[in-house]
């Protein structure tokens, strides 16, 4: 009988410096390599199969067929106490939309994970599309292993639109009603509160003017992931992101002194994510500020401006 082959580990945890580990592989092989209950958070955007560079468009039954297999993987090196975060848009065929959060609700039930929230992350720029409404909204499903799992809401809390509200009645009447580090911000990912009655921003996607731009078509945001890191994780916690393009989860991790791996099968991604991660350590990554607010128009900029041919028109409405 042959002996189990002993996984080896990923880190090696006599150098304190050892915070992070980009894999070029496919992810499927790659897991099998990590032993069980290893990551205390999976959060990746897994391919849509819309057909870009790096995806080979498969029909929507093969596509969900090989991400269950690579799931099937995912839990298995999921800590009993740790977090699944799965963000993604829709998959389009010959115009028809597949919300595929939907689809995959199914695949993670069936390994028995307890889905917690499912966040609507809300930007406002996108493609326009010509024959439906333009799509300004992805989902992420955050789903546990057990009942049991770090859940850190101090550390995501904004500020209260009301923080001098009180009781009006009952036993606690006249009392202060919120909380004095802030309100839940809700699982609809728009709006973040800066000052009570003044200003609120949008986590943005990354599109040609975002300072973390790179040459990547489906880049997120490193603000998006780090929400998730400080709610969901602890100190140095370890963090996987199987699907990790140009290393935007693991960056977030290791701001927040996580651990993070990452895995993806383009090369060139790779090496640019092991340079952002440099360039972080080196203090010359730019990256977007967690909660900035995002550019408003004043009116005065001339692209802001109803153009003179326009008013010309006549529309009916």
């Amino acid at each position: 009988m042959s002996k189990k082959k002993v996984k080896e580990p990923l880190f090696d945890y006599s150098e304190s410096s050892s915070k992070y580990k980009i894999i070029n592989g496919e992810a499927y092989k790659e897991l099998q390599k990590i032993e069980d209950e290893k990551f205390d958070l999976i959060i990746t955007s897994p391919p849509y199969n819309v057909g870009k560079e790096y995806e080979v468009k498969l029909s929507i039954e093969k596509y969900l067929h090989a991400q269950e297999e690579i799931i099937e993987q995912l839990v298995r090196v999921l800590s009993d106490k740790g977090s699944l975060c799965w963000q993604v848009g829709n998959y389009v065929e010959k115009s028809e939309v597949f919300p595929l959060d939907i689809f995959y609700y199914h695949i993670f039930k069936k390994f028995k994970l307890k889905l917690r929230n499912r966040i609507i992350w809300h930007f406002g720029h996108g493609l326009h599309a010509s024959k439906r409404l333009s799509g300004r909204y992805e989902t992420i499903l955050w789903f546990t292993k057990s009942d049991e799992y770090t859940f850190n809401l101090d550390a995501v809390r904004i500020p209260s639109k009301y923080p001098g509200k009180r009781h009006y009645k009952g036993e606690k009447k006249g009392q202060l009603s919120g909380n004095p580090k802030g309100k839940n911000p809700s699982d609809v990912w728009k709006f973040v509160a800066q000052e009570w009655d003044k200003e609120l921003w949008e986590i943005p996607n990354v599109k040609s003017n975002h300072p973390e731009k790179t040459i990547h078509p489906a880049q997120y945001p490193i603000e998006l992931v780090e929400r998730c890191v400080l709610a969901l994780t602890n100190d140095n916690d370890v963090v996987l992101d199987p699907y990790a393009g140009v290393g935007s989860s693991l960056i977030a991790a290791i701001k927040r002194n996580r651990k993070a791996v990452g895995v993806d099968k383009e090369r060139e991604y790779v090496e640019i994510g092991k340079q952002r991660i440099n360039d972080f350590y080196d203090g010359k990554l730019k990256i977007r500020p967690l909660g900035k607010p995002i550019y408003e128009p004043t009116g005065k900029e001339k692209v802001a401006q109803y153009p003179e041919e326009w008013k010309q028109l006549s529309v009916d409405v």
